[in-house]
């Protein structure tokens, strides 16, 4: 009778589950391009099932009623640039995470980071490279799939691939054999490293098409035109994109022309170089925090000193970009600075000269549109998953209210209420 009685009640509850319902009811919807008054949203096990007027919801009886007074239901953010690897770089410096903390410390690392992103809001994450741990993003990945861990959905990377000689660490003693931050590739075998790590799981495939290997560690392209265009038909015939590292005008111009599909920081972007990227439907990731990040670790007193040089140039830049009008991802580097801190790069977007709205927009449809994920997340319509937010306030009147999450739902499943 008891084991009856215990069979019993684990098949009502996997009935429960499956018929979990809830109308979220939120002063405001974001709905990922525009917000709308007097919105309801009717999420059934993990999917959206309406979005619109109140008035026009259909009746579902076994529905949990969510009041959320005073607050804005959006899509669950996305982050476009993260390495969950990394931990800001005043705590540890990036060598020494790299060649002295040991793969289970940074998987440790990782799996605290990827929970502190999903409770910031950020349901998924586009991670850029694992700094010298291989594949454990894949790991990673699949074990938030499995629900063994919280986390967010990714996109990962595994290791970025560079051109031999120019990536870290780097030591003057020539004859050690160091552990690499990235795997390195040239010309001769540049296929069968893409192919590999195609092979091995990554969903996209990441390039530093510049880096600071010239003299006195100046950026300067490293890739040849050709070579990135290798990478790029290779990870193409597996219907995966390629992401391109470059911060100099003639890394991005050699990115552009090759076909990848976003640039992550272009730092000395030109206004032709930002029409070039619009006119080949290149994305562009200003990645604006983790200079500010890096800038104070050196000891520039944010809103006391004047901006470095460094920062001038990143704002006139992102400047530009705007001007140009090409799709500008939200990707902030997080791991330079803290994970859960991602809204950081929004706050700094709108600091910049874009506005709020447009930021949010970056940050949901722009990002699913530039990542190929329109068919399941960064919209609020019946259908896709429910990869839902909700905030205090309205954050098109104070975007830094992206910071006062009250409700975070992924897949179906609250994670923050």
């Amino acid at each position: 009778m008891k084991k009856f009685l215990i069979i019993l009640l684990l098949l009502i509850s996997a009935g429960a589950k499956s018929q979990t319902a809830y109308l979220l009811k939120p002063d405001l919807v974001f709905d990922g391009v525009e917000m709308h008054e007097n919105w309801v949203v009717l999420v059934q096990a993990n999917k959206i099932a309406y979005a619109g007027s109140s008035e026009s919801a259909p009746k579902n009886s076994n529905a949990e009623i969510i009041e959320m007074k005073g607050q804005t239901l959006l899509p669950g953010f996305i982050e476009g640039h993260s390495h969950l690897f990394l931990h800001p770089y005043n705590e540890t410096a990036w060598d020494d995470q790299v060649l002295n903390e040991s793969r289970a410390e940074r998987v440790a690392r990782a799996v605290v980071h990827a929970e502190k992103t999903l409770m910031a809001g950020f349901t998924t994450v586009r991670d850029l490279g694992t700094e010298g741990a291989g594949y454990d993003d894949v790991g990673l990945k699949q074990s938030i799939e499995k629900n063994i861990i919280p986390g967010p959905r990714m996109l990962v990377a595994g290791p970025a691939i560079v051109a031999t000689g120019t990536y870290g660490p780097k030591s003057n003693n020539s004859n050690l054999q160091l552990i690499k931050g990235a795997e390195e590739a040239d010309d001769g075998n540049l296929i069968q490293v893409v192919r590999r790590q195609i092979g091995n799981g990554v969903d996209l495939v990441k390039i530093y098409a510049d880096y600071r290997w010239g003299l006195n560690n100046t950026a300067k392209p490293t890739f040849s035109e050709d070579e990135i265009r290798k990478v790029v038909q290779t990870a193409a015939s597996s219907g995966r994109g390629v992401v391109a590292h470059a911060s100099t005008e003639e890394g991005m111009r050699r990115a552009i022309m090759a076909g990848v599909e976003t640039i992550e920081h272009g730092d000395e972007g030109t206004l032709e170089i930002f029409n070039l990227m619009k006119s080949k439907n290149v994305a562009f990731c200003p990645t604006l925090a983790a200079g500010d990040a890096t800038s104070q670790y050196k000891g520039w007193k944010k809103g006391i000193e004047e901006e470095p040089e460094k920062l001038k140039l990143k704002r006139k830049s992102f400047q530009l970009a705007l001007k140009s009008g090409v799709k500008i991802c939200m990707g902030g580097d997080a791991g330079v600075y803290a994970h859960g801190d991602n809204a950081r790069e929004m706050e700094m977007m709108v600091d910049y000269g874009m506005k709020p709205l447009q930021v949010l927009q970056s940050a949901t449809s722009v990002n699913a549109d530039v990542f190929h994920l329109t068919d399941q997340v960064g919209i609020i319509k019946s259908g896709l998953f429910a990869d839902l937010i909700a905030v205090e306030g309205n954050p098109v009147e104070n975007i830094s209210n992206i910071r006062k999450i009250k409700f975070v739902m992924k897949d179906g499943e609250i994670y923050r209420r």
